[in-house]
């Protein structure tokens, strides 16, 4: 049985190599669907285009950020995103025995990926669905219509909510997929919203879409 390592005790380097190791499982995991997934906004790049690392520090408008706010550690119980009417409950997500990321079971349910950050902590936590299933809308189905400014919002065991505001949405080549973008170490409380996306081909899609949030008001 794969031992599952406590995350306040994982440092944010351990756990970006866990996530970058799992993450051909995510990508190729999330892809046993159907139907296409609504387009990305065309504002949003696609994965025709390199993307530009994120800089740690300043913003969009080249000033920097208000010191970063973290929580403490604590297991999150719900994702709401109003903008695309997501309210569910999580799933846990691990690795499995070869050491890829796992994938949720239930459709209609978000995974979070255990061995990486809280949602609110320091480091880019991540919570991961699937688009479609079996010619079936799926939790995530809507994910790509979100944009820069909405708000994510994670219900956590402590009782607290974490507030994360969207700073972008990305759609990239599954096998151009940029692990160490996605994972990198961060010095503030992100998150990563992750699914498939692009065309359906072959039983798999070509792309994954990726939302990218900041935390911005942690609230009890």
């Amino acid at each position: 049985m794969l031992r599952v390592v406590r995350r306040h005790r994982l440092s944010v380097v351990a756990a970006a190599v866990l996530l970058v190791v799992g993450v051909a499982a995510l990508v190729l995991g999330l892809s046993r669907q159907q139907p296409a997934p609504p387009e990305v906004r065309s504002a949003q790049r696609t994965a025709d285009a390199a993307p530009a690392p994120p800089a740690p520090t300043g913003s969009a408008t080249g000033q920097p950020p208000a010191e970063a706010e973290v929580m403490e550690a604590s297991d999150p119980t719900r994702l709401s995103i109003p903008a695309i009417g997501v309210d569910t409950s999580l799933e846990r997500l691990g690795l499995d025995g070869e050491r890829a990321m796992q994938t949720p079971r239930d459709p209609a349910r978000a995974g979070w990926f255990t061995p990486g950050p809280d949602p609110g902590a320091q480091g880019p936590a991540v919570l991961a669905g699937h688009v479609t299933w079996n010619g079936s809308k799926a939790v995530f189905f809507d994910l790509a219509r979100l944009g820069r400014g909405d708000h994510v919002y994670v219900d956590r065991k402590d009782g607290s909510t974490a507030r994360f505001t969207i700073t972008r949405v990305e759609q990239y080549a599954k096998d151009r997929f940029p692990s160490l973008e996605v994972y990198r170490n961060i010095d503030h409380a992100g998150l990563r919203l992750i699914t498939c996306s692009g065309t359906y081909s072959g039983h798999r899609y070509s792309d994954n879409t990726v939302v990218y949030a900041r935390l911005d008001n942690p609230a009890s």
